[in-house]
Parts: C-alpha cells; structure tokens; sequence
C-alpha cells in the first residue's frame, strides 16, 4: 500500500509540474493575421516574464538556443497565420531588461531565443513559417518582469 502512495504522489508531483509550463492548448491575445499585414509589420505591447523555468518543462524542447527562461503558462499571443508562403517570419522582442522569446509552431516545434535582437533582447527568424497557429510566450532571462513589444514582420524569401 505505501509503494502505491508513493507513486500517486509522484504521479501527482508531476502533473502538477506538467501544469506549471507553457502550455500551447491555451490561448493568448492575437487572432488571425495575414503575410499581407506581416509585410507592413505589426507590433505588441506586452509584459516580458513569468514563474515557469523552462527548463523544468518536460513537454518543451526547443531546438535551438538553451539558455535560461521564465515564461507564463498560457501564451502571450496565439495568431492564426495564412498567406505565409514563400514569406519568412521575423519576430522580436524589445524591452528594458534581458528579455527571452519562446515560440511554438503549428507544425509543433519549439523555438527558444535569448539575446539575437541584441540589447539582451531575442530574435527568431521562421524561415518557411505555415500556415496555421503560432504560439508566442515572451519571458525573461532572470524571472523578472517588465514592459516589452513584441515585432513581427514577413519578409519575402
């Protein structure tokens, strides 16, 4: 009986942790948006940081940066992207502090950046962005929170 309490609770612990990560099945502000409007640029403002360590998270593995990040759990911004193709995707963030930028695509891919934009802002380029939804968590490097925008602009290839 005690080796099965014991792993409920673990089961239990880590559920709860599943619970505490970004989580791309929820939603953010945002809506559909168009490579025609990415084009002209668009620009959000948003507050950088969150109380998730995202790399306590088993269900995000980016594959590109690895450095340190605090994000919230539901994304900042869910866009529904059409038009995209024959477009690359630049998104940035700029803020006052060491800002980090966490992506998930429709086709499930994780992206990490921590400081590409420079000033320890990020900076992630989609090459072949498609169409579908895009999920955006703006954090921080330290877990610390502050006033940032968000930049998205569509280049064609």
């Amino acid at each position: 009986m005690k080796g099965i309490l014991i792993c409920l609770s673990a089961a239990l612990g880590f559920a709860s942790t599943a619970l505490a990560c970004p989580d791309y099945n929820q939603s953010g502000a945002g809506g559909r948006i168009s490579g025609s409007e990415l084009r002209r640029g668009v620009a959000y403002n948003v507050t950088a940081g969150g109380d998730n360590y995202i790399w306590n998270c088993p269900n995000v593995r980016p594959g590109t940066d690895r450095g340190a990040g605090y994000f919230p759990t539901p994304p900042d911004f869910t866009f529904e992207l059409s038009g995209m193709a024959g477009n690359q995707l630049v998104i940035a963030v700029q803020s006052n502090c060491d800002a980090a930028l966490l992506i998930n695509t429709a086709s499930v891919n994780w992206y990490y950046d921590d400081d590409d934009n420079g000033n320890q802002d990020p900076k992630i380029v989609l090459t072949r962005p498609a169409n579908g939804y895009l999920d955006i968590w703006v954090g921080t490097y330290d877990g610390n929170y502050c006033d940032a925008v968000l930049q998205m602009q569509a280049f064609r290839r």
